[in-house]
C-alpha cells in the first residue's frame, strides 16, 4: 500500500466501521458516489473543504484495490 492508501482509515467507532478519509466522518463511499454522479474533484473539495486532492485520489485507488479481490455470488432460495 502506498501513501495515498494510508489516507483511508477504518475504525469501528467512526461511521460504523466504513472506510473514511483520514478518520474524518467522510466516507470513501460518499466521495465515490459524488464522482459517479458526475461531480468534479474541485466540486467535491468545495463541498468538503477539509479534504485534499490526494484524499480523492486515495478513494479512487482504494476502490480499484478492492477489485483485485476475487468475489463469488451465491444464490439464495
Amino acid at each position: 500500500m502506498d501513501t495515498l492508501l494510508n489516507r483511508v482509515t477504518i475504525d469501528s467507532s467512526v461511521c460504523n466501521g466504513k472506510p473514511t478519509i483520514r478518520g474524518k466522518r467522510i466516507t470513501v463511499q460518499t466521495v465515490l458516489e459524488f464522482l459517479s454522479s458526475g461531480d468534479s474533484i474541485d466540486e467535491i473539495l468545495h463541498q468538503y473543504p477539509t479534504l485534499e486532492h490526494d484524499d480523492i485520489s486515495a478513494c479512487i485507488k482504494f476502490a480499484a484495490e478492492l477489485m483485485n479481490h476475487q468475489y463469488s455470488v451465491k444464490a439464495f432460495a
